[in-house]
């Protein structure tokens, strides 16, 4: 059972649905600690005083916030937390909009939001079917770790799911990353479509969608654990340095998509565009010669 993270409450108008905030993913990648390489003891990073000079406990460690360098003002934990501030104790649902105007970039790590009690579970399920049956996603402000946030509600298999979001100032302008101006041909975006139509599926399932690098990450652990020479990496075909014939790349990406799922890999070619040759010079003024004719005997 995944631990709580936060508890506290949905506020939708009047209606209050006390939950825990419970995280909706987990981390399977693998983790290493930093070793001293000549006798391979753990490296630990101490705290220490700069007045002192002198390693510090935690229980002597606070939150300090740098006015100048002469001026910090403590804040505890405890003054963060009855701040009167609506967002404090409650996750409050400020809007419903269609989730097709959230763009993705906005959003942040997904947590499953769990009744707090029989007394949450019906407005927990008012809540829940009114979001499904208007097809539309909360947005909501609540104040977690030192800050208020916004947030994104929405319902994934009978469980309401909050998911943090960024403030619109806090996505940068791509503006600056756009491309000079080229020029495409209707065949080069038509391939490009037809490559993607071989490309769709209607689920991520399958081989291609796990984690082969923390997979190789495990085997060259084992290996080394064993004695045994790590794996090698296969010698694959190197890179181009640059696309030569776009048109070539993409008919021959439809046809590796195809092989892959056992397709006939015939692509059409598309027919390239030809243009009448005028006719040429010689060919123009090119004379008839006549044979000549006889000429009839005179009568004596």
């Amino acid at each position: 059972m995944p631990r709580t993270v936060w508890s506290g409450a949905i506020s939708f108008g009047l209606v209050t649905v006390p939950i825990h905030v419970v995280g909706a993913t987990e981390d399977h990648s693998v983790r290493f600690h930093q070793v001293h390489l000549d006798d391979m003891a753990r490296v630990r990073v101490r705290k220490y005083c700069s007045v002192e000079d002198r390693e510090v406990s935690n229980a002597e460690i606070g939150k300090g916030y740098e006015v100048s360098k002469d001026t910090i003002i403590a804040v505890s934990d405890e003054e963060l937390r009855e701040m009167p501030l609506p967002t404090a104790k409650a996750i409050e649902i400020e809007a419903f909009v269609p989730a097709a105007s959230i763009d993705p970039i906005r959003l942040g790590e997904g947590y499953y939001l769990q009744p707090d009690g029989q007394v949450a579970a019906k407005p927990y399920k008012l809540l829940r079917m009114a979001l499904e049956r208007s097809s539309k996603v909360a947005i909501a402000k609540y104040a977690w770790a030192g800050r208020e946030r916004l947030g994104m509600l929405r319902v994934r298999d009978d469980v309401i799911v909050l998911h943090a979001m960024r403030w619109p100032d806090e996505i940068r302008d791509p503006a600056e990353l756009t491309p000079e101006a080229v020029e495409l041909t209707d065949n080069e975006i038509e391939e490009a479509q037809h490559l993607i139509e071989r490309m769709s599926r209607d689920d991520l399932e399958g081989d291609e969608f796990t984690d082969r690098y923390t997979e190789a990450v495990e085997k060259l652990i084992e290996a080394k654990r064993e004695r045994k020479e790590p794996p090698k990496a296969s010698e694959g075909q190197a890179a181009p340095g640059g696309v030569v014939d776009l048109m070539a790349a993409l008919q021959e990406s439809v046809r590796k998509a195809q092989a892959s799922r056992g397709e006939d890999a015939t692509v059409h070619e598309i027919p390239k565009k030809t243009t009448k040759r005028a006719p040429t010079k010689n060919a123009a003024t090119k004379k008839v010669t006549k044979k000549p004719v006889a000429k009839k005997p005179r009568s004596a």
